[in-house]
């Protein structure tokens, strides 16, 4: 059934109605993440734009980083979205009550039990070192904004598995709960902006952008509060809810922030963190505790850690923020969005070709690191930008066509190939006086 303008924006937040999102089978699910990404990209824009406009530009290194993030997050959500509700359908076959697909009450329903189960999952990514591992990357950000919305690690839903499954058991059918799982996702997105207030009494149900915000905030009252998507009531309940401050301003990031804006070490590092405190204790029981007790836990403490030990970020906390030319901040801005749109390509168009899906599935992983570590100003990313571009020339006179448009095939070309020869030579000349320089010393 196609829906009009109107019913896709209605999706960002959750206004539906029940006869036209419910279904008998998963294969009629529309992709409804998917549909929403040009709205995605759209307000994006907007808000870079008007932050323009007032004379308050954004930081595009961290913006790009977060859309270079985003882009893997989805450009594996072919398998990720699969595994989030891997062995559903064989535990429903055990399910005590026979809930009916098309029942009004049974939509309702998993509106409020997969919200519920999405409070205990986020709750879960705070409380246990081994999936804070995953989940970090989304409170990386130093900024707050609809680009932070997609920051997303490639392992994110996956760390999903299994909470969603005791719905299969009460008897909710799969593509109800898959119906949700995905509105639930996209009325995310649009609490993370700065610009929207309190909302009064809609605050005493629903989550605002004003309780999101302290969720994300690095501030000692700020940290593991407020884990509900579409409903506050859950934090009400078990006494997670903290509301906003006038008085204090909220400092975005993770206590200890990495200094980078490399794209895949934010999704593999706290992993190494992880790693290097559960070898660092002295017995068997202690390392375990390193992987599934909080990430503030040390031997001695509460399964969460003691608050009194954490670090109290307060404002003005300077940002990483490394200095780069306008020309360059534009060139990774432009490659990265080469890099989005194909991954979308990706989705649409090589979905059934398992070789080309591969291969560009490696492509735009190489684009988004080597891309956000030009921000760091690594060493070599001159040359793996000019190997890049090279693999991408390759790739085009082996496939003969990229989307089918001569014209822009054409300047995709063209676009590849000049950068290939800048960097190139870039990178060549930068080893050549590394060396001199060495040789000198």
């Amino acid at each position: 059934m196609e829906r009009s303008l109107l019913q896709r924006v209605g999706t960002l937040l959750y206004l539906v109605h029940p006869n036209t999102t419910t279904f008998s089978s998963v294969d009629q699910v529309p992709n409804y993440i998917h549909e929403a990404v040009p709205f995605f990209v759209f307000f994006f824009v907007l808000e870079l734009t008007l932050h323009y406009l007032w004379g308050k530009p954004q930081r595009l290194n961290e913006a790009t980083t977060s859309l270079g993030i985003g882009i893997l997050h989805e450009a594996t959500g072919f398998i990720s979205s699969w595994v989030v509700l891997l062995g559903y359908d064989w535990l429903y076959q055990y399910r005590l009550w026979d809930l009916p697909w098309d029942s009004p009450y049974t939509w309702f329903g998993a509106f409020i039990l997969v919200d519920f189960c999405f409070y205990w999952i986020h709750r879960a990514n705070h409380e246990l070192n081994i999936l804070w591992a995953v989940h970090q990357i989304h409170h990386s950000d130093e900024d707050f904004n609809f680009a932070t919305a997609v920051r997303l690690s490639v392992l994110q839903r996956v760390a999903h598995f299994g909470f969603y499954h005791p719905l299969a058991l009460i008897g909710f059918p799969l593509p109800t709960v898959s119906v949700h799982i995905a509105f639930n996702y996209l009325f995310q997105f649009w609490v993370h902006t700065k610009y929207i207030g309190s909302l009064g009494p809609i605050g005493w149900v629903f989550m605002t952008p004003s309780f999101h915000r302290v969720h994300h905030g690095a501030n000692k009252w700020c940290l593991d509060k407020n884990y509900g998507s579409v409903f506050v009531i859950w934090d009400r309940i078990f006494g997670t809810f903290e509301p906003e401050k006038d008085n204090e301003e909220i400092v975005y990031g993770l206590t200890k922030q990495p200094q980078t804006h490399n794209a895949l070490w934010h999704e593999v590092y706290y992993f190494v963190e992880v790693y290097r405190k559960a070898r660092s204790m002295t017995t068997w029981g202690d390392s375990l505790k390193a992987l599934f007790y909080g990430p503030g836990w040390a031997p001695g403490l509460p399964r969460l850690g003691d608050p009194s030990t954490f670090i109290d970020v307060k404002a003005p906390r300077i940002k990483y923020n490394p200095r780069i030319s306008q020309g360059m901040l534009l060139y990774i801005a432009s490659h990265m969005t080469l890099t989005f749109l194909a991954q979308q390509l990706m989705v649409a168009k090589y979905m059934g070709s398992l070789g080309i899906m591969l291969s560009m599935l490696i492509f735009i992983f190489v684009s988004v690191g080597v891309l956000t570590a030009m921000f760091d100003g690594w060493v070599w990313a001159p040359l793996a930008e000019a190997v890049r571009c090279a693999a991408f020339v390759a790739c085009y006179f082996s496939i003969t066509q990229i989307t089918a448009i001569p014209v822009v095939d054409t300047g995709l070309l063209v676009y590849f190939t000049t950068s290939c020869l800048f960097w190139t030579t870039k990178g060549v000349n930068d080893m050549i006086f590394r060396l001199s320089t060495k040789k000198m010393k």
